[in-house]
């Protein structure tokens, strides 16, 4: 029981509201199924429903996280990373702040680098980049659109961090960027902060 209301739990954070039945499909069992194991999030506070219409007819029934239900996804130490920034800027100003985030920047592309070193194909680049990335949290994925590929990352372990300090979604874009080479055109296209349910990152080879 514990195990399928988990996965449905990372099926909604990784897919946002969904209906039973489209829960049920994911997970192999009758929407019926699925439903039992909602009404039990419903009741911890996890999960929420609401109705969505959708055209012409009945409103659909959709479950989407709660707060609490986000919370399941944990900001890696937030009110100790915020504080900390808070302190940086305070002793140090935000020359040191930026020190700190470079420093950061620095240690990922070196790790990034080393994950995407000899793949020759921009999408094992991009794959490695997104292993890379869910290893540290973000639970990221590839998904191909045509000739370009969107990486996506369902969560952020540091979103609190990034909410007192944009410095540090400015560093990550940077980095993919060199991370990817000159060869790719990368663009924020889902920002979390913007009121996004997630960040993605649109990846377009340059025309030769």
């Amino acid at each position: 029981m514990h195990k399928t209301a988990d996965q449905i739990l990372h099926l909604l954070k990784r897919n946002g509201a969904q209906t039973a039945d489209m829960l049920g499909a994911s997970l192999s069992m009758t929407g019926m199924g699925a439903r039992r194991h909602l009404d039990m999030l419903v009741r911890e506070g996890f999960v929420e429903k609401y109705d969505r219409i959708e055209g012409v007819g009945r409103p659909r029934k959709f479950w989407r996280l709660t707060e609490r239900g986000h919370a399941q996804f944990p900001d890696a130490h937030a009110e100790l990373t915020v504080k900390m920034i808070g302190d940086i800027r305070r002793v140090f100003g935000e020359e040191g702040l930026d020190r700190l985030i470079a420093e950061r920047e620095r240690d990922m592309r070196l790790a990034y680098e080393r994950a995407v070193e000899g793949k020759a194909r921009l999408l094992e680049r991009i794959e490695a980049l997104a292993s890379i990335r869910t290893s540290e949290g973000y639970m990221a994925r590839v998904e191909r659109e045509g000739e370009s590929f969107l990486l996506i990352e369902d969560h952020c372990p540091v979103c609190t961090a990034a909410a007192v300090c944009q410095g540090f979604c400015r560093s990550e874009l940077f980095t993919f960027r060199m991370v990817l080479g000159p060869d790719v055109e990368i663009e924020r296209v889902d920002y979390l902060l913007n009121g996004g349910r997630r960040c993605s990152y649109r990846i377009v080879p340059k025309a030769a």
